[in-house]
């Protein structure tokens, strides 16, 4: 009897043993593909394949982990990080490997005109060094097509579809919906064009809104016309002839979206898919074993490639890059969205890093918290004071809580298509008491002082209450056009002449002397370099951004490793995609009411995107 269980225990420790050392040696095959792998190789002819597909951006949104994970499972919400494309652009031009970059627009979205005219520039760049750059699409969205035009050759689908109507502004207005959910929404405001609170208080658009952003669809539009009429050699007025005259045209026989295109010189040709990987592979070599059909380096592995190499020839000088995008809320919050505290700290890093010469903060934002954005205006005093320069360099807009983190760096610089200003404050409070009366639902109860309770959001607001809020709004506002005098060495009543809501673009904020130059992200860095004395060539750029912990890295070590030997880790998923995306959807349309997090609930916000 003993004999056999004895039996029976070395039977199973044998198979323990034996298990054992099987996860041992898949644990330590993953942990050498991991740190073996290399990046692919990149053929001696090949073209610069460029997806663009999302939006354009100056920050990849999301936790690093989170995101770095969802790479590793293929399911990355769409963006375009602009700084990858203009890089990737700047190393091609000297790379003899690379003979052509193909541009496929026919995923991208929008993300603002600013950027879109960065990448034009590298486009223009990259074209002097001799080599082609050719941009196709089923179907170019506006943005997809001021890229396009800045090419050498611009293909289109024979059923294809070409996108122009032009800048627009159109808003969902909810007073009469409040109305009937009986809902008290208690605004309090400075400025008067600050049309963030309209749509909880009207069901149309003021006519200082109005008035105000056809100023700013006008001149955006403009500099849209002039890019395209100049890239493509076409008249001025090209394209608003084609808006005109679209529908008309299309009603002929024979006409389709596609060959009006050609027609009016915006496109090239229409090839099929077959002609254009023809086109491509006369250039770039053929690959038969390529889904693509020509040989081709992918924009990520290529920048990664590229900066590892260009790495070892860092200046021990350096300029921080601090990107504030998204925003602005109180706290620590993920890249995409500007933290209080997370952005703050970042700059703090650069201000404690003795290899920092200069710190550009570029701004991507509409604004947000006003509390969060006065602790990111301190820490930007708080490099001033130690020496180091700061830039403040604007993107697609950098308005009211955008321009708030700006104003005290010592050089503002934005492009023409920025949008800014939007200097004025808020406050929402919405009480739902009379909501909840309809449901037979009441609140009473008692309190030591007359403010006791008044907070609360199922208790109308008191008239006392509604004058301390209005009063802090009216404090915010005040202490926003007097920080803004003292920064930009201006009067207190001229900054309140440009202020009161408006927004401007860059050009306009140039004149109105809200920012000191026009120009772009390089621009910018060139001068940020002669702040610090720093010759050219003898600083590197350093960006600032939230570090995975050890633990994360090598988490996403073991699973690329997994991945490499063949693990499918799309089972580590923790939610299906469709619930993550539609709760992505819900959680973008409630952002005004869910995310905003003031301490005061004040705010400086502006409806400024156009696309």
């Amino acid at each position: 009897m003993v004999r056999g269980l004895a039996a029976i225990w070395r039977a199973i420790d044998g198979v323990r043993k034996v298990l054992h050392l099987i996860v041992l040696l898949f644990v330590f095959s993953i942990i050498v593909a991991a740190l073996t792998s290399s990046a692919p190789s990149l053929p001696a002819k090949a073209a610069l394949q460029i997806p663009l597909y999302g939006n354009l951006v100056e920050q990849l949104e999301g936790d690093p982990f989170d995101r770095a994970l969802a790479e590793l499972m293929d399911d990355v919400a769409p963006q375009v990080l602009v700084r990858d494309v203009v890089a990737a652009l700047d190393y091609a031009a000297d790379d003899p490997r690379i003979k052509v970059v193909v541009l496929d627009l026919g995923g991208l979205g929008g993300g603002g005109l600013s950027k879109a005219r960065r990448i034009a520039d590298a486009l223009v760049t990259f074209r002097e060094s001799g080599k082609l750059v050719i941009a196709h699409a089923d179907y170019f969205s506006q943005t997809a097509y001021y890229l396009a035009a800045h090419a050498d050759e611009v293909y289109i689908h024979p059923q294809g579809y070409l996108g122009l109507q032009g800048y627009g502004v159109y808003s969902n207005y909810f007073k009469d919906a409040i109305d009937k959910l009986k809902i008290d929404w208690n605004v309090f405001r400075v400025g008067t064009h600050k049309s963030f609170v309209e749509p909880y208080t009207r069901n149309d658009m003021s006519d200082e809104d109005r008035s105000s952003m056809s100023r700013i669809l006008g001149q955006l539009w403009g500099l849209y016309k002039d890019g395209v009429s100049t890239a493509r050699g076409i008249p001025a007025d090209g394209l608003d002839e084609w808006v005109a005259s679209l529908a008309e045209d299309l009603e002929q026989p024979g006409n389709t979206v596609a060959s009006l295109a050609v027609a009016a010189g915006l496109v090239d040709a229409q090839l099929t898919r077959q002609q254009l990987r023809e086109r491509i592979a006369s250039l770039a070599g053929r690959d038969d074993e390529s889904a693509l059909g020509y040989q081709a380096a992918g924009l990520g592995d290529y920048v990664a490639q590229m900066r590892l190499l260009d790495s070892v020839n860092d200046s021990a000088n350096k300029i921080a890059v601090v990107v504030a995008s998204g925003e602005i809320l109180n706290g620590y919050q993920p890249p995409g969205t500007i933290g209080g505290e997370s952005t703050a700290e970042l700059l703090m890093r650069a201000r404690l890093d003795d290899e920092i010469k200069a710190v550009l903060l570029r701004v991507d934002s509409p604004g947000g918290s006003s509390f969060a954005s006065e602790i990111i205006r301190h820490e930007v005093l708080a490099l001033k004071a130690a020496g180091k320069p700061v830039v403040a360099s604007l993107s697609s807009s950098a308005a009211s809580g955008g321009y708030w983190i700006s104003m005290a760096a010592d050089r503002i610089v934005a492009s023409e298509a920025t949008i800014t200003g939007s200097i004025g404050i808020f406050g929402m409070y919405p009480t739902f008491q009379r909501s909840l009366a309809a449901l037979g639902i009441y609140t009473d109860g008692v309190g030591t002082s007359a403010l006791a309770g008044t907070s609360r959001a199922d208790r109308e607001m008191t008239d006392e209450s509604k004058r301390i809020a209005q009063a802090t709004v009216d404090d915010g506002y005040d202490q926003f056009i007097g920080y803004v005098a003292d920064h930009r060495g201006m009067r207190k009543e001229a900054v309140d002449r440009v202020a009161q809501g408006q927004i401007w673009t860059g050009r306009d904020a140039l004149d109105n002397g809200l920012i000191d130059e026009i120009g772009d992200f390089e621009y910018a860095v060139s001068v940020a370099a002669e702040l610090a004395s720093l010759a050219e060539g003898d600083y590197s750029l350093q960006f600032y951004e939230p570090d995975l912990s050890p633990a994360e890295m090598l988490a996403l070590q073991f699973l690329g490793g997994a991945q490499a030997i063949g693990v499918d880790i799309a089972d580590f998923r923790s939610e299906p995609t469709a619930v993550r995306r539609l709760a992505t959807l819900v959680e973008s349309t409630l952002r005004p009411l869910t995310r905003f997090n003031d301490p005061r609930g004040v705010y400086a916000h502006c409806l400024c995107r156009f696309d």
